[in-house]
Order: structure tokens, then sequence, then C-alpha cells
């Protein structure tokens, strides 16, 4: 069984207050998210080894976005997110 078959996945978009380094300016933007939840229980196929895995996996997210664009209408340059971490666990 492929790591897909263990997981529900979702895309989700949470906002996170983020500050501009070029021109200093805070705001709330939103960054989309994979999430993938683990499922409540193993597909029929599964065998040990397979349980032996699912046992081990847990839910998480992963970062979709890498580049945000400012929204201050002077500046709007597009900045890396550099303070939010790339796979977070639920």
């Amino acid at each position: 069984m492929e790591e897909r078959d263990f997981y529900d996945e979702r895309a989700e978009s949470r906002t996170h207050t983020m500050t501009c380094p070029h021109c200093r300016q805070e705001g709330q933007y939103e960054i989309g998210w994979l999430v993938r939840r683990k499922k409540n229980q193993v597909g029929r196929n599964a065998d040990e080894r397979d349980r032996a895995k699912f046992a081990k996996f847990q839910s998480y997210m992963v970062r979709r976005d890498d580049m945000l664009g400012c929204k201050n209408i002077r500046c709007r340059k597009r900045f890396e997110i550099a303070g939010i971490q790339s796979v977070a666990f639920i």
C-alpha cells in the first residue's frame, strides 16, 4: 500500500500575521496548507507490514505556499515565508 492510502488529503488556508521584510508593515496573510489526516482504519487489503506502518503514522500539514505578496499598496513586493515551518504535526 502507498502512503496516500493511509491518509485523507484536503487543501486548507489559514491566516498568519507576517511582516514584510521590505516595508516592515505587518498584515494578516492566508497561507495554503495540505492537511493529511490519518484514516480511522487500515484498508482491508493491508498485510502485517502495512498495519505496523499505519500504527506509526500521525496526522500532519504541509505548507503549499513559499512566497507571499505584500499587502501594502506602495510596496507589493514578494517575500519568502521564513518564520513558519513547512511541516507541522496536528
